[in-house]
């Protein structure tokens, strides 16, 4: 017989489902919510709430929002013949961050992975051809993480698309800025030439 109360065992096993949350996380976090103002208790789980209630994928683009179309899909300052399509809504989230883009966005939902037995059906691929095939796309931005299973996407879409006859581009790939070069892996350092620009 356990001396945890059920409620506690609980939360600290629904909590180490989350991604990068192991049991002793689960542990700290259901054990500091015991000991913090039930008001704080409160006001997680009713976030948690309005997250599954009011949060929808937008009927275009596929990123979260609360409204359909989401504000970007919506805005009229946007480019929305320059579409970057991009792995997951964090994605979007870290490229609108810079400033530097004002086109719409395309998210996939994930990447091909074989391994774990996703292919393009399980993708939001066919969906990006429609937004294409309805015309008035320029160019397509391959923002696909530089993994193999992003590599390997951005390689699948890219034939897929060129038919279309839409411009398509992939991310500047790289060392990044403050990054020493002995530190830098092969691959990095090979793609850093391989992408170098003009002075």
């Amino acid at each position: 017989m356990s001396v945890t109360p059920q409620a506690v065992e609980r939360l600290i096993e629904a909590l180490s489902r989350l991604p990068g949350i192991g049991p002793k996380t689960a542990s700290r976090l259901t054990f500091h919510l015991l000991r913090s103002p039930k008001e704080q208790a409160v006001e997680l789980s009713e976030a948690v709430r309005q997250l599954r209630e009011r949060v929808v994928y937008c009927s275009i683009c596929h990123n979260i929002t609360e409204s359909d179309p989401c504000p970007i899909c919506g805005s009229e300052a946007r480019d929305h013949g320059l579409i970057c399509v991009v792995e997951e809504p964090l994605d979007v989230l870290a490229i609108d961050r810079t400033n530097a883009y004002q086109g719409v966005y395309h998210v996939l939902g994930g990447v091909i992975s074989p391994v774990e037995g996703v292919g393009p059906g399980d993708l939001r691929i066919a969906e990006l051809i429609r937004r294409v095939e309805q015309g008035g796309i320029v160019e397509i931005i391959i923002a696909t993480n530089p993994s193999l299973e992003g590599e390997n996407t951005a390689m699948y879409l890219s034939r897929r698309l060129q038919p279309l006859g839409v411009r398509i581009s992939r991310l500047a790939r790289g060392l990044p800025v403050g990054a020493d070069l002995e530190y830098a892996d092969n691959l990095t350092l090979a793609r850093a030439l391989e992408g170098r620009q003009e002075m």
